[in-house]
């Protein structure tokens, strides 16, 4: 799988550690974020691996910012992003199954390193389980989505 990485400048360091990882479990990385610890604006990053997610440039991506939440906030901005902040392995693997996040997030300031890399494999390795969740993930979808206002 090719995956979309993106980070601002507190996540430096965990990115780099999680872009070795996830090639240790044989995927491909693209690097949509910064190198920098100078202050930046993590809108940006977020939204330039949602949008290659959303384009089909990667398969899926992972967000990295203080917290992970404003990270992900941007990228549900790009249409048919679902991201997901998770904090532990078990919603990773949930948001993958239930949701068909095709995003995850975390905060460098509320994991480490070895809780990121569980957080990591558990949903490279989780599947979408479709049935009643894909009835969901449509509804989701939908909102947002321009509609016809001719009466």
């Amino acid at each position: 799988m090719k995956i979309a990485i993106a980070n601002d400048h507190a996540a430096v360091e965990l990115k780099h550690e999680i872009m070795a990882f996830v090639k240790e479990l044989g995927h491909e990385t693209v690097n949509f974020g910064t190198d920098s610890h100078e202050s930046c604006n993590y809108p940006e990053y977020g939204e330039k691996a949602a949008r290659a997610v959303a384009a089909k440039e990667a398969d899926c991506g992972i967000l990295i910012c203080g917290t992970g939440v404003g990270i992900s906030i941007a990228a549900n901005k790009v249409r048919g992003i679902r991201a997901a902040v998770c904090s532990e392995p078990v919603t990773a693997r949930l948001v993958k199954e239930h949701n068909n996040a095709n995003m995850i997030a975390f905060g460098a300031r509320i994991v480490g390193a070895e809780m990121a890399k569980a957080i990591v494999e558990a949903y490279l390795g989780a599947h979408f389980l479709g049935g009643r969740h894909q009835i969901r993930v449509d509804m989701i979808d939908k909102i947002g989505q321009p509609t016809d206002f001719r009466e």
